[in-house]
């Protein structure tokens, strides 16, 4: 009989449940991830409403801290016992997208069977990382060995919002003296601005509407905070900016309204990077979009993923230039995923982020 272990499944709309489910058999070029601490996602919530489908029985999850239990054959560079972190994306670098420079979208080509988060498959293709234990498919290409010194709550958040977050300051270019607007502190918003102030943007104006959030945004590198249940925050964005307009706005929450104010705070020229899942269609006003005239850019990111992006990532945290474990506000043990998931998904409490230890 297989060995057994506790995983978060998702069940239906509305139902994700601990469950138990045989420890995957590691094929040649898996490794199996004794997982010591992972979190929840928004993306998680979004699953959790039956507003992203996913396969009933799958396990949840795609931020994954732990320790190497077993290498598969092929698998070179690492070993058993190591601690080690995967990215929420694992490219497997030879699909036609990742050969084109774009490994986040490592599906197939349009038409078949792509979908526009290809290369996301923890808890959406591929059992995921809310179990005591998860298989990380092309190992070599993924795994990432965790410095020495480093807590799994330091670096818990460089699989998914960290670099996220980061993808989009990437993305929007920001040059050094730049002024960059973020929308929305929550936790991938948060470390957009980590991001921004690591690019050299000389302003960053954090927006929300939670005073607890504005303050971690002042923490996490914000140098002006806005809180949109006070004030119209384009026009104090464009009073900030003395009528200029920001050079980069980063949207970082999913909804029409911020889409729309992040255009309307552009200067000409300037560049929208969005990071939001948006659940509907999008609607570019004319005026904001300068009637298609006034070269502003919009681009978007998804999580890039691979050994190199989170060696690159817990660089950066081991360099101290970011401290993103105060990010963590709560923790629970995988036994009571329910509530954790009961918690984050209605934002009580002044959470964040969540850890989950299966231990």
């Amino acid at each position: 009989m297989a060995a057994m272990m506790k995983a978060a499944v998702f069940v239906a709309p509305g139902r994700i449940e601990l469950a138990d489910k045989p420890i995957p058999d590691v094929g040649p070029d898996d490794a199996l991830l004794r997982i010591t601490t992972t979190t929840i996602c928004g993306t998680d919530i979004h699953i959790l409403k039956g507003e992203y489908p996913v396969a009933p029985g799958l396990t949840i999850g795609h931020e994954p801290v732990g320790v190497i239990e077993k290498l598969g054959a092929n698998v070179r560079g690492y070993r058993e016992g190591q601690r080690a972190i995967a990215g929420a994306i694992c490219p497997g670098f030879r699909s036609h997208a990742c050969q084109d420079g774009h490994p986040s979208q490592d599906g197939g080509p349009l038409g078949h069977g792509y979908k526009p988060m290809g290369g996301w498959r923890f808890g959406n293709t591929v059992d995921g990382t809310q179990a005591e234990y998860v298989l990380v498919p092309d190992a070599e290409a993924n795994l990432a060995p965790v410095p020495d010194g480093l807590s799994d709550e330091q670096v818990l958040m460089c699989p998914d919002i960290m670099s996220t977050g980061f993808a989009g300051a990437e993305a929007g270019n920001i040059r050094i003296g730049d002024v960059v607007a973020v929308f929305a502190q929550g936790p991938i918003g948060l470390c957009a601005t980590a991001g921004a102030r690591l690019r050299g943007a000389s302003l960053v104006i954090g927006v929300d509407g939670v005073a607890g959030r504005l303050e971690m945004a002042r923490r996490m590198g914000a140098d002006v905070t806005v809180n949109f249940r006070e004030v119209d925050v384009v026009e104090e964005i464009l009073r900030l900016t003395g009528g200029r307009g920001v050079d980069v706005a980063i949207e970082a929450l999913g909804l029409q309204s911020t889409f729309e104010a992040a255009l309307r705070v552009l200067k000409p020229g300037g560049t929208l990077s969005s990071l939001g899942v948006y659940s509907e269609d999008l609607r570019i006003p004319l005026g904001a979009y300068g009637a298609g005239l006034a070269e502003k850019n919009i681009v978007s990111s998804l999580c890039p993923g691979g050994k190199e992006r989170m060696r690159r990532l817990m660089n950066i945290v081991a360099s101290q230039r970011v401290d993103l474990g105060p990010m963590v506000t709560h923790t629970f043990k995988l036994d009571d995923i329910v509530a954790a998931y009961d918690l984050f998904g209605h934002q009580r409490d002044g959470v964040l982020k969540v850890a989950i230890k299966p231990s």
